[in-house]
């Protein structure tokens, strides 16, 4: 176990040097967005399968139109009408020309169409008054995919393209990675959940949302296994549920040094190996972060402000990761700070920010209040702002790491 406090980058580093379990399941294609592909796509066909036109217009050979102009229109005569699912019962020679609408497979010795608002036809013959250049307006066969090509590795979440993607190669039930549950345990004998009367002394559970919501946002399922009470048997077995039913473990709250901060005893009640206990960022210092029977098992702070940045700064990769996402990294950009911070940080500082992209540059707007109970300076943020160790006032303009959220 590592006693000192560490970095966030250091605790998030190791626990991504655990092993992680990757079952897999397949998944309709109609309910498989957000999901994780388990194996690499690779195209067995071509997309489009067909050369096909882009527009409703004539198929036509380019050389017929060299020549064409306004002073000296060339006139085709038409052999047919091509609607889109058809396909043509003749080959274009010299002086023809085929009626084709979006979508339908262009004609033998087409190699080009032409739009009908830049024509002037009758039911035989179509005039033009411009040459066509050879290709246009023609989509052809692999434009969009070439048979072999691979189209998203195994680790790729599917979005709205890849879905396409699936069903162009005719994928009905991709297979992908099975959901990771993660249980969250809410300790302390003064919590009372949603719905429920405050009894004097009482607060609302409201880590238990905060991080569901972020969980599930992570492409986790979160399972609400209850509320601990001060008793550390008590918090210990809501972990063993944990442990048989999910596939890692999040508790908040009594991992303080107070005489009710039982989380580090009840983890140890259940045989988990601890690995740190402290992190060298504010908010969300105090945790204890360790493993049993393979899985993690992560104590946040109670504070909702300091358990959600640690959540998101520590853990978040990991999670990711158990997703069996290939990336899962928090994407980092550096942000300029929008104002001054007057503030020293004698430890690193994860700030709620807003980014502000209006004049081109990555502007990182700071919430106003900021600190260990402040959950609702994070409403509506995207970006947490680092500010270093050992900064004094940092000015408006000074540029620091961020990592989107």
């Amino acid at each position: 176990m590592k006693k000192d406090a560490i970095s966030y980058t250091e605790a998030r580093d190791l626990l991504l040097s655990l092993p992680v379990r990757a079952e897999t399941e397949t998944v309709s294609l109609a309910e498989c967005w957000g999901r994780v592909l388990a194996e690499p796509l690779f195209a067995d066909k071509d997309v489009p399968a067909f050369d096909r036109s882009a527009y409703d217009g004539y198929a036509v050979r380019a050389a017929d139109t060299a020549d064409a102009s306004a002073l000296h229109p060339v006139t085709l005569r038409i052999l047919e009408e091509i609607p889109a699912g058809g396909v043509s019962r003749f080959s274009l020679t010299e002086g023809t020309a085929a009626k084709i609408l979006t979508g339908a497979p262009v004609p033998e010795g087409c190699d080009s169409v032409i739009q009908f608002e830049k024509t002037t036809f009758t039911d035989c013959e179509v005039t033009l008054t411009a040459p066509c250049r050879p290709g246009a307006n023609v989509i052809r066969a692999g434009e969009d995919v070439r048979a072999g090509s691979l189209l998203a590795p195994a680790g790729t979440v599917i979005d709205a393209p890849l879905m396409a993607s699936l069903a162009g190669q005719n994928v009905s039930h991709p297979r992908c990675f099975r959901i990771p549950k993660v249980g969250i345990i809410s300790t302390g004998s003064e919590l009372a959940d949603v719905g429920v009367p405050l009894a004097p002394g009482q607060i609302r559970n409201t880590n238990r949302y905060s991080l569901a919501g972020t969980l599930s946002g992570l492409g986790t399922e979160p399972v609400f296994l209850g509320i601990g009470r001060d008793d550390a048997g008590q918090i210990a077995s809501l972990i063993r549920q944990g442990l048989d039913c999910c596939d890692a473990v999040i508790l908040t709250g009594g991992v303080s040094v107070g005489d009710y901060d039982l989380t580090p005893e009840a983890m140890a009640m259940t045989g988990a190996d601890i690995l740190f206990e402290r992190l060298a960022m504010k908010p969300g210092k105090a945790c204890c972060f360790g493993t049993a029977e393979g899985k993690l098992i992560a104590g946040l702070s109670g504070h909702p402000s300091s358990s959600l940045i640690a959540l998101c700064a520590v853990a978040a990769p990991y999670l990711k990761k158990l997703c069996g996402r290939r990336v899962f990294m928090n994407r980092e950009i550096p942000v300029t700070l929008g104002e001054t911070l007057e503030k020293a940080a004698p430890v690193t500082r994860l700030m709620w920010g807003t980014l502000d992209l209006t004049d081109g540059t990555a502007v990182v707007r700071l919430s106003s209040r900021q600190g260990n109970v402040i959950i609702s300076s994070g409403i509506g943020t995207d970006v947490l702002a680092e500010i270093p160790a050992g900064s004094g006032p940092v000015e408006k303009g000074t540029t620091v790491k961020g990592f989107l959220i």
